[in-house]
């Protein structure tokens, strides 16, 4: 289903601490230069205990609908797309909601989780929604701290994670060339070992112990696992959605993928050389930010003008499931 729609406004938050390579060297016990060498990281917000899920949602949020100037005309919707959510009861886009003093606003929230690629799935959500004529216009965010469940004895979860958040406002519109032009998108759960988040939800139980609940709040990762099952997914995603759209590679404007790791985003400059310039690629200074990494990107890419209006891109990213999804956006 084609979804005509503009990009009214967009804006992201980053936390106010900076971790460098070099603290992080000093924190696994390596020589200089190590962190940056072996895992391609130059430094990646961390969020204060102030800086919770909602709250950093709701100063991207902010800065979206300030862009989109839609003034009092709220919007339709409420979105959520966090790969991990603030808490597991009221949903976080209800809390974001409240933080935007839309409390009382009676205007409908909820989330969507496919984990890395919440945001896209969210977007998704939204572009079907205004495309069946249900909402005007919606608010899409994501927000992630990715820092609260790594495991300090773990120096890859530990270096290349970060926190943020970001946010878009779409809104409908009659120009036949914007829009969600197409999205493909593939679940493989027989690698969903490969990437888990044990606790947080039912699975593990107070009667299962302290020391139990603690293991399951670590993030858990096959890093080598997850980079052959994402690799194998994405060119097929990638010429579904091409081949929907009637796109073909060299239209594209702008790639933007999710910055899940350094050789990650490598890997996606190769399936686009030679042109490999057109993959945003800000992984150094943010870190693999979860279901954020890829509005994140988009709110870079846009800001630096790597995208702009009428421009054709690509939004690419995989997550944990092993899942994989790409889509063609017309700005």
């Amino acid at each position: 289903m084609i979804s005509n729609f503009t990009l009214s406004g967009w804006g992201a938050y980053r936390p106010t601490a900076i971790l460098t390579s070099a603290e992080l060297d000093a924190r696994h016990g390596c020589e200089a230069g190590w962190t940056a060498s072996e895992f391609g990281i130059a430094a990646r917000p961390i969020a204060n205990a102030q800086e919770t899920t909602s709250a950093m949602a709701a100063q991207a949020a902010r800065r979206a609908l300030d862009r989109a100037g839609w003034g009092d005309d709220l919007p339709d919707v409420i979105i959520g797309g966090c790969g991990v959510m603030e808490q597991p009861i009221p949903s976080t886009a209800t809390l974001v909601q409240d933080k935007l003093g839309l409390g009382r606003s009676g205007i409908p929230c909820f989330d969507v989780n496919q984990t890395c690629l919440s945001f896209v799935a969210a977007l998704d959500m939204a572009a079907m929604g205004i495309a069946l004529g249900r909402w005007r216009r919606a608010l899409v965010f994501a927000s992630d701290i990715a820092s609260a469940g790594l495991n300090p004895d773990n120096p890859k979860t530990r270096s290349i994670f970060g926190d943020g958040a970001a946010a878009v406002a779409i809104e409908a519109c009659s120009d036949q060339r914007r829009g969600l032009r197409s999205i493909a998108s593939v679940t493989h759960g027989a690698h969903g070992a490969l990437a888990q988040l044990r606790s947080g939800g039912t699975r593990l139980r107070i009667e299962e112990g302290y020391e139990a609940l603690v293991a399951g709040s670590y993030f858990e990762m096959d890093a080598f696992g997850i980079f052959k099952a994402a690799a194998k997914a994405l060119p097929g995603v990638i010429d579904q959605a091409l081949g929907q759209a009637g796109v073909e590679r060299d239209d594209l404007d702008c790639i933007i993928c999710h910055q899940a790791s350094a050789p990650g985003v490598e890997h996606v400059k190769r399936l686009f050389e030679p042109r490999d310039e057109r993959v945003v690629d800000i992984f150094a200074n943010t870190g693999n930010q979860i279901a954020a990494s890829i509005p994140t990107t988009l709110a870079h890419a846009l800001d630096t003008g790597a995208a702009k209006a009428g421009d054709t891109i690509l939004i690419l990213g995989t997550a944990a499931g092993i899942s994989a999804t790409a889509a063609v956006l017309q700005l």
